[in-house]
């Protein structure tokens, strides 16, 4: 295993239609916080780092070009699920955002609790109390 420095090791990512709303509706209704945008001259969202908690997204614009963009071109949604300490304060900020929630607050089996949102672009976010052990 790669010795990351504390960083996370997985960081998934998305491509959006439209990065610049992407980028407003994970930060100003999810919570995510803004680490780096990159842009071309023309404006366009090359490369995006945006975090929750110790993890974090990467994001782009589709279209772009690159190999990435050309393999994701087809892609369809994708799910991310994301930890939170307080998952009803979470999803009220959500509402009050008009984020889309598929599913509401719910008390899992497990000992968990979360609840799913659905972006702007289709892709499917869960937010909950779960968060596994990893071992080394």
């Amino acid at each position: 295993m790669a010795d990351t420095g504390g960083r996370p090791s997985v960081y998934p990512t998305l491509l959006y239609a439209d990065a610049r709303a992407a980028i407003a509706q994970l930060t100003r209704a999810l919570g995510f916080t803004e680490l780096a945008v990159y842009e071309s001259e023309d404006g366009t969202v090359l490369h995006a780092e945006l975090a929750q908690g110790n993890g974090a997204v990467m994001l782009g614009s589709k279209g772009r070009g690159g190999v990435f963009a050309e393999v994701m071109g087809g892609g369809g949604p994708a799910g991310v699920y994301v930890v939170v300490d307080d998952v009803d304060a979470h999803h009220r900020r959500a509402v009050e955002h008009g984020v889309e929630i598929l599913a509401p607050p719910t008390d899992q089996d497990y000992g968990a609790r979360d609840y799913l949102a659905r972006d702007a672009e289709g892709n499917v976010w869960s937010f909950g109390t779960y968060a596994p052990a990893l071992s080394s």
